[in-house]
């Protein structure tokens, strides 16, 4: 009999451990947020687009976030144990990217609905990574490499690139200032669109 009472409060003690343990280890979960206010200002005219999925390298393509340290070993990206993206950040990216395109009153078609004669954006994600220079500062880095194609023609390519400082230096920092970053991108990238898309 008491062999059985200390079998059981073994059984007991590890169901413990185990529950408590899985709710420490549940990761905080990051996106990037609500969409700012639309410009008071005149947006540039955009032109109707098709988006592909956007293309990452296959260590981005993933839920982690991933930081640098940039003053022992800026070659070896390190990601954060107890936070994740909600989604990988090429998909965070492009959700963003075609909620600003329609906020500014542009078209944007999956590349499966696309029509003839509307170009086609192709998006390439080089960097999504968090940049620690010294232990206590670090920066948010976005760098991707957009392409607009009308067929099998390329119209113009350019690379894009944004970095923000973290108020805090760690992975809530970091999602923070990725808000200012992917939107700075975006920005940028409209403008562009703008310029080079062909004029109907």
């Amino acid at each position: 009999m008491t062999a059985i009472l200390k079998t059981l409060s073994s059984f007991l003690a590890i169901a413990l451990v185990a529950g408590c343990a899985s709710k420490i280890d549940a990761p905080t979960q990051y996106d990037l947020g609500l969409l700012p206010p639309a410009a008071a200002t005149a947006a540039p005219s955009l032109p109707a687009v098709s988006l592909a999925d956007v293309n990452a390298p296959a260590w981005l393509d993933n839920n982690m976030i991933y930081f640098r340290l940039a003053y022992a070993n800026q070659q070896q990206p390190r990601p954060y144990a107890g936070s994740r993206w909600t989604m990988p950040p090429a998909q965070l990216f492009q959700q963003r990217l075609k909620s600003r395109l329609a906020q500014a009153g542009g078209t944007v078609l999956a590349m499966s609905d696309a029509a003839l004669n509307i170009p086609l954006l192709r998006i390439d994600m080089d960097d999504f990574t968090q940049t620690f220079d010294t232990p206590s500062h670090s920066l948010a880095t976005l760098q991707v490499r957009a392409s607009l194609f009308n067929g099998r023609t390329l119209l113009a390519q350019k690379s894009f690139s944004r970095q923000a400082a973290t108020p805090s230096a760690d992975a809530a920092g970091a999602a923070s200032a990725f808000v200012a970053a992917n939107d700075g991108v975006i920005d940028d990238l409209m403008g562009w669109l703008a310029t080079v898309a062909p004029k109907k």
